[in-house]
């Protein structure tokens, strides 16, 4: 995953059926003339899309199976939180790209939030 890399089609505004029309179409031509040796993966940059709405994730829904049918997959980067809490709410798995945010990091080794009396030490 390299968010540096162009995004293959940017989705933005709010999407309706003549929008999710289109950008099935283009899916479909992108992934045609990808490389037939390797699965294709289509970048799709959500940052500026609408609010999340059903008609969101029922495009979103229709761009997967566009990819699927066409031997190839999609991977949404950098989607708002509330985007990615309607697909997990609506159970729509999809691969997600995202910038690195202190959000995602781990936490430094070693270190230990809360103790709980019957937690041994840390060595």
């Amino acid at each position: 995953m390299n968010p540096k890399t162009p995004p293959d089609l940017i989705l933005t505004g709010t999407l309706d059926r003549e929008a999710t029309h289109r950008l099935c179409e283009e899916a479909r031509e992108l992934l045609r003339s990808a490389d037939a040796d390797a699965p294709g993966v289509l970048v799709c940059d959500v940052a500026d899309l609408g609010p999340p709405v059903l008609a969101a994730i029922d495009a979103l829904a229709r761009l997967q199976l566009t990819a699927r049918r066409a031997g190839g997959r999609i991977r949404l980067r950098n989607p708002a939180p509330h985007l990615r809490e309607l697909l997990h709410l609506v159970g729509l798995p999809m691969e997600i790209e995202m910038g690195r945010c202190t959000e995602q990091r781990e936490p430094p080794r070693r270190v230990q939030e809360t103790v709980e009396a019957r937690d041994p030490p840390l060595a």
